[in-house]
């Protein structure tokens, strides 16, 4: 049987512990404790606190982002977890991916794909379906507005130029920035990314719009596809001028 959260010392009961010594000094199944508040009569609120941590499938048994996708009906199978806890959880889970989020994202210049990254890889990286988004700038590469392409079960290399400029087009944005995450974890462009993103550059410069980047995010980084393009044009060039010299020999 195991110890009730009351048969604790009161230094080491989740909540008392946490008004005490402060939440980081509190492990993953005490935090939780507070959240799902009460235990049933064979077992404690950390118990089961640790049930829930034990539906991680990852390597790092500390990673606690496997609970931004679990689902009400997975957490409801635990015993002591009802409809209402597991709610509880998953919009503690909500506010916590939040916190992460810029404020005003209508103040950020974009000055690098590293920009990009700090920006998106938090909410991308970890996506078990592939989203792809599109930056819209204005003139000085300030953000005027983040628009949803896809998002799962749509092949973003399938994408067609209009989808993707549209919006663009709509409020007049001189500058767009692509990015898509690759739920594989390897964010190494695809050649399909590579040869959508030169189709849509060669749209865009068409309709006076400019392609700064296309940013991958994955779970072991980011990639930008426009270095990949400018690595094939530096290729060409070297190969060109070796057969011109080949030739002049």
């Amino acid at each position: 049987m195991s110890i009730k959260m009351k048969e604790l010392p009161t230094s080491e009961r989740p909540y008392e512990k946490l008004e005490i010594y402060g939440a980081s000094k509190l492990s993953n199944s005490e935090l939780l404790a507070i959240i799902i508040k009460s235990g049933t009569k064979e077992e404690s609120a950390i118990i089961i606190a640790q049930k829930i941590l034990n539906l991680n499938k990852t390597k790092n048994v500390n990673d606690l982002r496997f609970l931004q996708d679990i689902s009400i009906e997975e957490l409801s199978k635990i015993k002591g977890i009802g409809k209402v806890k597991a709610i509880q959880i998953i919009a503690a889970c909500e506010i916590a991916k939040r916190m992460s989020e810029p404020i005003d994202i209508q103040s950020i210049q974009i000055k690098n794909s590293q920009d990009v990254a700090d920006l998106l890889m938090n909410k991308l990286k970890y996506e078990k379906r592939e989203i792809a988004k599109i930056l819209l700038l204005n003139s000085k590469n300030i953000i005027q507005k983040i628009i949803d392409l896809s998002y799962g079960g749509t092949n973003f290399a399938m994408l067609e130029p209009k989808d993707v400029l549209h919006e663009a087009i709509k409020i007049n944005a001189p500058k767009i920035i692509i990015v898509h995450n690759h739920p594989s974890g390897d964010p190494k462009p695809s050649k399909a990314d590579i040869e959508l993103t030169k189709r849509l550059m060669d749209s865009a410069n068409i309709l006076g719009i400019s392609i700064l980047d296309h940013v991958i995010i994955a779970e072991n980084g980011c990639e930008s596809v426009m270095l990949h393009l400018k690595w094939e044009r530096n290729v060409l060039r070297w190969n060109f001028l070796t057969l011109v010299l080949k030739i002049l020999e």
